[in-house]
């Protein structure tokens, strides 16, 4: 029995069945080489002699994954995911918020040809080479991006370098740069309450709270609980009165 295909070479074959381009048909003849770029599918079918096949798909600009980037950079767990080498499946809903979807919408924007005579577009050697296409999406789901105009490493790169020099969240909050207060930045500055500093408010808490969690000792004074003993010190470090 054959293995269900994982969710992104399931979600490939259904937007390319859906715009017409992947027909249910059988592949034929051998695919002996597949190259994938930026925009095209590039193969060699074997089928009693060589076949060239070519598959084409709109490439998004620099100008473009420059702003995908971006939108993926901002989301910190897809960033984690794709920086781990994972493919999440909300890359997908990133694409679509841009206007730059990453699967194809419409059958022009692909474009099909092979060298061999079949008037019937696709042919046995088009669908073999979407098999092998597919085969690689299952292995790699990096491979649909490398086809709008990204691959892997580059991506990642990209994602790396924005990262590192990303600008601070609220670069107007007048926040100093680190470099600018390394000579206080392990100054504490004047504690709290000492000479003249304001004192810091919390909310009132008795005096004994503490030894309300404390377990009980081991040992006792004079046959007296150790903390009931402490009680009256922690009530006279607290300021009570009648202390």
């Amino acid at each position: 029995m054959t293995e269900p295909l994982p969710w992104w070479p399931t979600r490939f074959i259904r937007a390319l069945t859906a715009i017409g381009v992947l027909l249910p048909a059988p592949g034929r003849g051998s695919v002996v080489s597949l190259e994938i770029g930026a925009g095209r599918v590039d193969a060699e079918v074997r089928d009693g002699g060589p076949h060239r096949v070519r598959i084409g798909l709109t490439a998004f600009g620099k100008a473009d994954w420059a702003v995908i980037t971006r939108a993926l950079a901002a989301k910190a767990s897809l960033t984690v995911l794709l920086l781990g080498g994972e493919l999440p499946r909300d890359v997908e809903e990133t694409f679509k918020a841009l206007r730059l979807p990453l699967f194809p919408s419409s059958a022009r924007e692909v474009s099909l040809d092979c060298t061999c005579p079949d008037a019937e577009v696709p042919c046995g050697h088009l669908n073999a080479v979407f098999s092998a296409l597919v085969e690689r999406v299952a292995d790699d789901p990096f491979t649909i991006l490398a086809l709008r105009g990204r691959d892997r490493e580059a991506l990642l790169e990209e994602l790396k370098n924005r990262l590192i020099s990303a600008e601070p969240l609220d670069p107007g909050d007048g926040t100093p740069a680190l470099a600018e207060a390394m000579d206080t930045y392990f100054d504490g500055g004047q504690a709290p309450g000492l000479d003249g500093a304001a004192p810091l408010h919390g909310p009132r808490t008795a005096p004994g709270a503490l030894l309300d969690q404390a377990p009980p000792f081991a040992i006792t004074v004079g046959g007296e609980d150790v903390a009931e003993l402490l009680r009256p010190v922690y009530r006279a470090l607290a300021g009570e009165p009648g202390t």
